[in-house]
């Protein structure tokens, strides 16, 4: 039988994170955003996680512990830089709040943002940035741009562009 090239359950980008301590990762992602485990494998140390594999809203998010040994190093505890993981939920205010309760540090208040978003970010107690929103209105591109043009200016000072 052919298998589909997507695995049930899975999109098309899964995000895989590399931490310290993945069991306390997996704990923390559970009370911070409600995740489900699926699954879980010890390595032959019998201390640290070769795989596991989290379900968080209608996504899956893959973790193991860092095995310098073998090139798999987390982010240092300042945080990842660069990365974040972008995650839509129905109520982020309230997502938000939870994830700090859990441990996580915030980055960016939650405010409502030019894209139509409802927007906050924060970092877990592992180093991984996390990006939560919940979509507020569509708007188009060029109302977009104008919202951009003015929160730019609004920023740094300068009269918006138009």
């Amino acid at each position: 039988m052919a298998a589909s090239p997507i695995p049930e359950g899975y999109h098309s980008l899964t995000p895989s994170l590399t931490v310290r301590g993945a069991a306390g990762a997996i704990d923390f992602y559970k009370r911070a955003f409600g995740a489900v485990e699926l699954s879980r494998a010890v390595a032959p140390d019998g201390q640290r996680l070769w795989h596991a594999e989290l379900q968080i809203g209608d996504s899956r998010l893959m973790l193991s512990d860092e095995f310098p040994e073998q090139g798999g190093q987390a982010p240092a505890p300042s945080g990842a830089v660069g990365f974040s993981i972008w995650l839509y939920v129905e109520d982020v205010d309230a997502v938000f709040k939870r994830a700090l309760e859990a441990g996580a540090e915030e980055k960016m208040p939650v405010s409502d943002m030019f894209w139509g978003d409802r927007f906050g970010g924060l970092q877990d107690p592992f180093g991984h940035n996390w990006s939560i929103a919940t979509r507020k209105e569509h708007v188009s591109e060029e109302e977009m741009r104008r919202r951009a043009d003015q929160f730019t200016a609004s920023t740094s000072g300068a009269e918006p562009a138009g």
